[in-house]
């Protein structure tokens, strides 16, 4: 059963959410667990990442749903956002938190049952590929599919990815178990690549993303044959 938040200070409004939701579940034989929140402040609130779909309303009292959804990607960078609205002109913004789509009210269920299995499946790929990290004092979500590298400094992690870096504590090599799964490559003691950011190796420098990282000379030749097996189709998640 996937949880669905609906984050929404209009009564009115989430009923008919909630209404849409339960129309959808009947119709395609689905099962879904719907939560409302009153404002951003409650859903905030010791979140967890739980949801495969938040519903989020942009005009609210308190924090509004724009910077909600940014505090929101800080923790859960797998959950599908659908923001809602009655002004066209935020849809562009909400592009930059990742969000899947637009609501304008008042919301049609036509528009509403495209978007929602839209999100449904997005979350759903995402899902198969993401890990959950423990990051301050809480848990994290991230899909490996916006992860660019993982370095250590000082016993401190940094998990690079392309809208963000978190920072948390941790031992790399056990990062590297959980990521060889995923087609993760250590480059040398300092650095997990995903190959799928690599963009060319050069002697012993790689380059992935915008950033340049060394290759130690005891691990060049390993990843060099793991990164032609990679290409190939041998190593990693498809």
């Amino acid at each position: 059963m996937r949880n669905i938040a609906i984050v929404e200070d209009e009564d009115d409004a989430a009923k008919q959410l909630l209404s849409y939701i339960d129309r959808y579940a009947a119709t395609y034989s689905q099962q879904y667990h719907a939560v409302r929140f009153h404002s951003a402040e409650d859903f905030l609130a010791d979140y967890k990442a739980i949801y495969a779909v938040v519903f989020m309303d942009i005009q609210m009292a308190g924090i509004n749903g724009m910077d909600a959804a940014e505090q929101l990607r800080k923790v859960d960078k797998t959950v599908s956002i659908i923001f809602i609205s009655n002004l066209v002109q935020y849809a562009q913004k909400g592009y930059e938190v990742d969000a899947v789509s637009f609501l304008v009210k008042p919301v049609s269920y036509f528009d509403f049952s495209l978007k929602f299995r839209k999100a449904l499946d997005i979350y759903v790929m995402n899902e198969e590929r993401s890990i959950t990290i423990k990051y301050r004092g809480g848990l994290a979500r991230i899909s490996t599919d916006k992860l660019m590298y993982v370095e250590i400094i000082a016993h401190r992690l940094y998990y690079h990815l392309i809208d963000g870096d978190l920072e948390v504590t941790g031992v790399l090599s056990e990062v590297e178990q959980e990521l060889a799964a995923y087609g993760f490559l250590r480059c040398n003691k300092c650095y997990l690549v995903n190959p799928k950011f690599v963009l060319g190796v050069k002697g012993s420098d790689v380059q992935v993303g915008d950033t340049t990282l060394q290759i130690s000379r005891p691990r060049r030749a390993a990843f060099l044959a793991e990164l032609a097996n990679w290409y190939a189709g041998q190593g990693g998640k498809s």
